[in-house]
C-alpha cells in the first residue's frame, strides 16, 4: 500500500531561505510542491522520506534564487492491483460507492467494479 520511490526533481531555493541549512530548505520545498498531490503513475505522495543526492546549484541571470537537481525518496500510497483494503462507505449513488480509508477520502468504485449481485 506505501512504497518508496525514488525520484528528480530540480528544487528551486528563493534567496530569503539562504540563511538557513540547504537540506531544510529543500525538503521544505519537496513537500510544499508533492505532499499530498497524486503523481501519474507515481502515486498520491504523502511525504519526503530522504534526500539520497544533491548536484550543483545554480543561480541563473534574471533570478536570484538557486536551483538545485535532487534525487530522493517520498513515501507514497500506491495500493496493487487486487489488494484488499479496509475502508468506511460515505455514500452510495448512481456513478458507484463512494469510500473513505481514513486519510483518502477520493475513492469511487463503479457499479461495474462490485461484486455481483449488487444494487445501488
Amino acid at each position: 500500500m506505501f512504497v518508496l520511490v525514488e525520484m528528480t526533481d530540480t528544487v528551486r531555493i528563493p534567496p530569503w531561505q539562504f540563511e538557513r541549512k540547504l537540506n531544510e530548505s529543500i525538503a521544505e520545498e519537496l513537500n510544499k510542491k508533492l505532499a499530498n498531490k497524486v503523481v501519474y503513475n507515481v502515486g498520491l505522495c504523502i511525504c519526503l522520506y530522504d534526500i539520497t543526492k544533491l548536484e550543483d546549484s545554480y543561480i541563473f541571470p534574471g533570478d536570484g534564487a538557486s536551483h538545485t537537481k535532487v534525487h530522493f525518496r517520498y513515501v507514497v500510497f500506491h495500493p496493487f492491483l487486487d489488494e484488499i483494503l479496509i475502508g468506511q462507505i460515505k455514500s452510495c449513488s448512481q456513478d458507484g460507492v463512494h469510500v473513505s480509508i481514513g486519510f483518502f477520502d477520493d475513492i469511487v468504485i463503479p457499479p461495474e467494479s462490485l461484486q455481483q449481485p449488487a444494487k445501488l
